[in-house]
């Protein structure tokens, strides 16, 4: 157990993407990270967030909020305490991971048995593939056809150009796409209707948060996924009977603590999960590991988009995730 003073620090850290990935908002070329380590004694916890400028975060605000709770830890502030003083999202998703982390290394327990989250096995995940020309897409997807699960970035004119040449491209994987709120009211049916005809499992949040209250009208052919609509606990009512499942992600939610609340509650309620992220580095997927169940889908697929990941780092054979050791995290 923390016997002394916890101190707070906070570091920015850029990681190069193998190549540019697009989305219907825009692209990157790297994953810009901050990572909170707490540290008391002999033990550090370390916390690895993704600010998003889609939720009004920046780099440098989420860096200021993570430092400016270096006080209150230092005179003891628990993760508990934390639930209450940060609001959901990338600044408390670092810290509480840390405070996880550090917990797990003070009393030699790992997280999962802390949690009480069940023992977690090998994962496969999505692979996702950037938005870009139907003939670009194709050779993406053929280049990946081998891996189970690919998830499609869609969201502009001629998405039924790409996903026919993703699937002729890469006919024996299960495809998911995510327009990223990129259709609109008059495109969603057609759009929807051409990706079940090429056998599209899943589509993620085809509309704009705010027009979430049009998808109860509509039948769709195939199911929806909420993504930017889907934050914590309080988020998931009124997505019922507009979604299929939500995505879960430690940067909305907030950390470890209120993902897997909302995990056990959406399942209460009905809803699928899939178990998401940001594009950043295996001390970010490693605490998103723990809220999926093998029955989920399952979407970290971050490192695998980097020039280079963390090492010691997840270990990935294809799109299948070992289970990591304390060394990465918890």
């Amino acid at each position: 157990m923390t016997t002394s003073q916890t101190i707070l620090t906070t570091a920015i850290e850029t990681w190069p993407l193998a190549t540019a990935f697009n989305i219907s908002r825009g692209a990157k070329t790297q994953a810009q990270v901050v990572v909170a380590t707490l540290e008391n004694g002999d033990h550090k916890g370390r916390g690895e967030c993704v600010p998003y400028a889609r939720y009004g975060e920046t780099l440098d605000e989420v860096a200021e909020t993570i430092r400016s709770v270096a006080p209150d830890i230092a005179n003891g502030l628990t993760r508990a305490d934390l639930q209450l003083l940060l609001p959901p999202g990338a600044a408390r998703n670092a810290l509480d991971c840390a405070f996880w982390d550090l917990e797990a290394k003070s009393t030699g327990t790992r997280v999962w048995e802390l949690a009480k989250c069940g023992t977690p096995n090998t994962l496969t995940t999505a692979f996702s593939l950037s938005l870009d020309t139907p003939e670009k897409m194709g050779a993406a997807a053929a280049a990946a056809a081998t891996r189970p699960i690919l998830k499609i970035k869609l969201g502009g004119t001629g998405d039924e150009a790409r996903i026919a040449a993703i699937h002729k491209a890469a006919p024996n994987a299960r495809l998911i796409v995510d327009a990223n709120e990129g259709w609109t009211p008059e495109t969603l049916a057609p759009n929807a209707e051409a990706m079940a005809r090429y056998g599209v499992a899943l589509i993620e949040q085809p509309l704009p948060a705010d027009q979430d209250s049009l998808l109860r009208d509509y039948n769709t052919p195939v199911p929806f996924c909420a993504d930017e609509s889907c934050h914590g606990i309080a988020s998931l009512a009124r997505l019922v009977g507009l979604y299929d499942m939500v995505n879960i992600k430690l940067d909305k939610t907030g950390g470890l603590t209120e993902a897997l609340a909302t995990a056990r509650a959406a399942r209460d309620i009905g809803f699928s999960i899939m178990v998401g992220c940001m594009v950043g580095t295996s001390l970010g997927m490693a605490p998103a590991m723990l809220v999926a169940k093998s029955n989920d889908i399952v979407d970290l697929d971050g490192p695998l988009l980097l020039t280079k990941d963390r090492s010691p780092g997840i270990i990935y054979r294809g799109s299948e995730m070992s289970p990591v050791g304390p060394d990465v995290w918890g």
